[in-house]
């Protein structure tokens, strides 16, 4: 994790106020070359660090210029290590991050922020699926991110057509452990699902960012535009109210209550991409569940139910 590696860079300049690049690489354990990429990654980043030639020279912090980590209040110190901690489970770059930002703490906050680390974790595994292992990919695009270089893909859509992409990759998202890349095309923004990425090249191209972009907000005008297409059509169901939140689990944000009866039974709407769709979803409560429209719905219901009979007498 590059990151862990800038923040050390950065720590370790703070404390001992001039480095080679040399001395920077094995305290870090990578090679001069990595070292010295990420000292100018610093002074790229606005970060007031600065190289003096010559002997006894070195990178330095200019002004004796520090890190804001020793100005966190406590609840931002706790704050950070709840977030960052459980990220530590299951990455060892993580785990020495940390250690490191601890030391970088005021004294006074140090036992709090250890114990916020260690307060959470996160179990990504689904009851009864295999760890899903993360993509490779994933380390190299968030280098070429971070670097703001243009990225060769070779990717299949969803009908396994192959095409050929220059990208500029803004961002990365983990979204029940599927990731997607948020990258600048020459047709403007567009997503990508890593899943379906074939190749992936490099280059030395570099791209500036556009400066009003954000990932969080580009990221939820994404899942808007998804959540949309996914609930095209519509069906009405009526089902006893002790099964509506077996409903909603099942439909999410697709599923509303719009009425409670005096029977004891709710009527709800559910959203699905077609009729189709939303039929095989409602087949499996057989007569649990009443659909009074829209017809297609129904039809299509009719026939699984037909089909079913007919094979299974």
């Amino acid at each position: 994790m590059r990151a862990d590696r800038l923040v050390a860079a950065l720590l370790l300049l703070q404390s001992r106020g001039r480095l080679t690049a040399a001395q920077l690489a094995d305290e870090l354990e990578v090679s001069v070359a990595t070292a010295r990429r990420d000292l100018e990654a610093l002074s790229a980043a606005g970060i007031p660090v600065y190289p003096q030639p010559g002997r006894g020279g070195g990178w330095a912090l200019v002004g004796g210029a520090r890190t804001d980590l020793s100005g966190l209040s406590a609840p931002e110190a706790q704050a950070l290590f709840l977030l960052v901690g459980p990220a530590a489970a299951v990455s060892g770059e993580a785990k020495t991050a940390l250690r490191k930002l601890v030391q970088a703490l005021p004294t006074t906050f140090r036992a709090d922020a250890e114990a916020a680390a260690g307060a959470t974790m996160i179990d990504p595994t689904r009851w009864g699926e295999r760890d899903r292992a993360r993509p490779p990919l994933v380390d190299r695009l968030q280098e070429s991110v971070v670097r703001r270089t243009r990225v060769r893909l070779v990717y299949a859509d969803a009908r396994g057509r192959e095409s050929e992409r220059l990208v500029e990759p803004w961002g990365l998202v983990d979204k029940d452990e599927v990731w997607y890349l948020v990258a600048g095309t020459d047709h403007g923004r567009r997503t990508f699902r890593l899943d379906r990425v074939v190749t992936s090249e490099p280059t030395d191209e570099t791209f500036e960012r556009p400066a009003d972009f954000e990932l969080e907000q580009a990221w939820a005008e994404v899942v808007g535009e998804v959540e949309e297409r996914r609930s095209q059509t519509w069906a009405t169901v009526v089902v006893e109210t002790r099964f509506v939140h077996v409903l909603r689990d099942h439909f999410g944000r697709h599923c509303h209550v719009e009425e409670d009866t005096d029977d004891g039974r709710s009527r709800v709407r559910v959203g699905a991409p077609t009729a189709l769709d939303l039929a095989r979803q409602l087949a499996g409560w057989g007569g649990d569940v009443d659909v009074p429209h829209p017809p297609a719905v129904r039809e299509h219901l009719a026939r699984i139910g037909a089909e079913l009979a007919a094979r299974y007498p």
